[in-house]
């Protein structure tokens, strides 16, 4: 009897119980995946491209009207266009990860995924690669049609820019990794969560606006945000041409306080989700 009981164990086993450390190879072939659905769909890689697309054409044509009309932003050449491509950043970074995720979602593979050797710290490791190949193919084209249409040459921040987008894809996947942990709990029951989200923070981290514009009240809560300090820094770095190292080091030290929550929260999250079986009942 008790050889039967020792043999269903190692069955009942994990299959990824015996792998240890983390397989650069598992989070390779989850990025590959997902790369041949955007090759072999371009549908999708249109998607990735015409929002942004959209965006700058809406913002920057604002921002064409206000330089004609305001001295003000005729000083500061860029302002409303920089911002616009750099709250994308923070946008697509999170919905690229998110996106990922749902497409395990919809295609029902979450579960054959939690069963093979694949890591729960590989699958975001890997869904982080395709946020950034999802985002360059959707940003880099649009922030040349800015340099063509507008004059506006992101690019020219150098490595100011690097800056400012770690701290907003940071945030982006910090966010990212909790819807994930909310759709392997309550499954597609949650999947508006990635749409919306990351729009309901956007307009308290003040991206076209300083933080003094809003209410008093309101403010501590945008200094909680690590994109406030962001686009607080844009401003200064294109109105006053000054870099506040000062506000880049309390952003990244908000979001690495981010990251590790919203990875604790994704392992309960998982752990609740094991308990109560509702891996394998997710999909569309």
């Amino acid at each position: 009897m008790s050889g039967h009981v020792q043999r269903e164990a190692h069955r009942d086993r994990p299959r990824h119980a015996h792998q240890s450390g983390f397989s650069a190879a598992r989070v390779a072939a989850m990025v590959l995946r997902h790369w041949y659905l955007l090759r072999s769909s371009w549908p999708r890689v249109v998607e990735i491209i015409y929002w942004p697309a959209v965006n700058l054409l809406t913002w920057g044509l604002v921002q064409t009207y206000v330089q004609q009309h305001s001295g003000f932003f005729a000083n500061a050449a860029g302002l409303i266009i920089g911002a616009m491509l750099l709250s994308d950043i923070l946008i697509r970074g999170q919905q690229g990860f998110s996106f990922a995720f749902l497409e395990e979602l919809w295609s029902r593979n979450i579960g054959n995924l939690m069963m093979s050797p694949l890591r729960p710290s590989e699958l975001i490791a890997s869904l982080m690669v395709v946020s950034l190949v999802r985002l360059a193919i959707g940003m880099i084209p649009v922030s040349l049609v800015a340099i063509a249409l507008f004059g506006f040459n992101i690019w020219g921040l150098g490595w100011v820019l690097a800056l400012f987008f770690l701290n907003l894809i940071l945030t982006g996947w910090s966010v990212g990794i909790v819807i994930a942990g909310l759709l392997l709990r309550q499954g597609m029951g949650a999947e508006s969560f990635a749409w919306t989200v990351i729009f309901a923070i956007v307009p308290i981290t003040c991206v076209y606006y300083p933080v003094a514009t809003l209410p008093s009240f309101v403010q501590p809560v945008a200094w909680m945000l690590p994109p406030t300090y962001v686009f607080e820094g844009m401003r200064a770095a294109l109105i006053d041409h000054s870099f506040r190292a000062d506000l880049m080091l309390e952003a990244f030290l908000i979001n690495l306080a981010l990251m590790a929550a919203a990875t604790v929260a994704f392992y309960a999250l998982l752990a609740s989700a094991r308990r109560q079986g509702s891996l394998l009942s997710t999909g569309e």
